[in-house]
């Protein structure tokens, strides 16, 4: 039987096929929350730069439940669930800001410490001698759950499980590697939006790993071959198989490539034009001819590289069918004016509207509802064979086989 105790069943071992109920199991969402967000795994939060002076937080959510991202006294940073012990009203009610030495609950004004500890509650002792909570109650008992962080690049990452490796080993060193790549210097935060989406979050997550749709569902990708399967790359998958980085290198004889037009394929469009080209003047600013490079982390968080335009995204699920994708757009904090507004203006190629991840917002929609009465039936995805190793095209789907793999793992299955 499934992890979530329901009466579906997964078909086999094989990593090749994939169940449409696991988009749309509500036991099997709830189960997820507990032991994927909440299990023994890390999920990105906010930049360290989100909370750079003691005070200083942030609001954000692992799975659904609310968290509190904190910089404390001493320069160590905190996160805790977002939860009164009294009542279970939100402690801090804002996306961030800067609390001083201690956040008060709005409803009742119980206090919590920067590192989420209970430490002050309103008329305690009562009133005129009257009230107040009785003498056994000890507020060291009493307080939101607390979670491990840890930094990387500036990043910063929390675990409510105290099994969860350490951050660096839960990545590996390729993915690590890739990660050093591009957050190799501080950054500085361009933009931020949240974006809802009509789907489960899984089926985003495979999208972001699908090496396989980028240059055939986004005709800016093909037409002005950012990234196309005829140009050079490929796809690495860490051995747990979590984690992946897709990459994709120029290559001088796709120029006079025909593959796409050939096939007939809707993604090249040879008489469009921009009217404005410098959007695609890009710089090799990393020094390797990679001019795309999108690494995932399990089990919801995106680093991307699309020439100048760096962004990470937080996957947060919202039910069943529902999910909130949080954007920061960052540049460096030595970029120059100029790169600086090349960044900006290759902003425009990601994002709700985005010249290219337009479509992303709504194709895991169309699978949503498209699925929405076959709940026993599978989806296909054998392209690159139906292992989970790195492959050196992105002709695969390789990356999405060993999300499954971690987390038919991680489900129990």
């Amino acid at each position: 039987m499934a992890a979530s105790d329901s009466r579906h069943e997964w078909p086999g071992a094989s990593l090749a096929r994939v169940p449409y109920w696991v988009y749309q199991d509500e036991p099997n969402y709830r189960a997820e929350l507990r032991r994927i967000f909440e299990g023994p795994t890390w999920s990105y939060v906010c930049l360290e730069s989100d909370v750079e002076k003691p005070g200083d937080y942030r609001t954000t959510f692992v799975g659904e439940m609310p968290i509190i991202v904190v910089r404390g006294a001493a320069g160590e940073i905190h996160a805790f669930e977002n939860r009164c012990a009294h009542r279970g009203a939100l402690i801090a009610l804002d996306d961030g800001g800067s609390t001083g030495s201690h956040f008060q609950c709005v409803y009742h004004a119980w206090t919590y410490d920067l590192q989420g500890s209970l430490v002050g509650i309103a008329f305690e002792k009562g009133s005129n001698g009257r009230g107040g909570m009785p003498d056994s109650f000890c507020k060291a008992d009493h307080g939101p759950r607390k979670f491990r962080t840890a930094t990387l690049c500036g990043l910063v990452f929390a675990s409510l499980s105290a099994e969860a490796p350490p951050l660096e080993e839960y990545l590996g060193t390729e993915v690590l590697g890739r990660v050093r790549r591009v957050l190799h210097k501080p950054v500085r935060v361009m933009g931020r939006f949240v974006q809802a989406l009509p789907n489960n979050w899984k089926l985003y997550v495979e999208n972001v790993k699908d090496t396989y749709h980028a240059s055939l569902l986004h005709t800016f990708f093909g037409t002005f071959r950012i990234t196309r399967l005829t140009q050079g790359g490929g796809v690495l998958v860490s051995p747990d198989g979590g984690h992946h980085t897709s990459t994709t290198i120029a290559r001088a004889d796709d120029a006079q490539s025909t593959a796409y037009r050939e096939q007939g394929i809707r993604s090249e469009k040879e008489r469009y034009r921009l009217a404005d080209p410098s959007l695609l003047d890009a710089v090799d600013e990393f020094g390797d001819s990679i001019q795309l490079q999108i690494l995932t982390v399990f089990p919801g968080f995106v680093l991307q590289q699309i020439h100048n335009c760096l962004a990470v995204r937080q996957v947060l699920p919202k039910g069943p069918d529902a999910m909130e994708l949080s954007w920061t757009y960052i540049g460096f904090a030595d970029d120059t004016p100029e790169m600086r507004r090349r960044r900006l203006k290759q902003s425009n190629l990601v994002g709700p509207a985005g010249y290219v991840s337009m479509e992303d917002g709504c194709v895991g929609g169309f699978v949503q509802r498209g699925v929405a009465a076959a709940s026993e039936q599978l989806s296909v995805v054998n392209m690159g064979g139906e292992g989970a190793e790195s492959q050196d095209t992105r002709a695969t789907e390789a990356s999405v086989r060993g999300f499954w793999k971690a987390y038919r793992r991680y489900m129990g299955e």
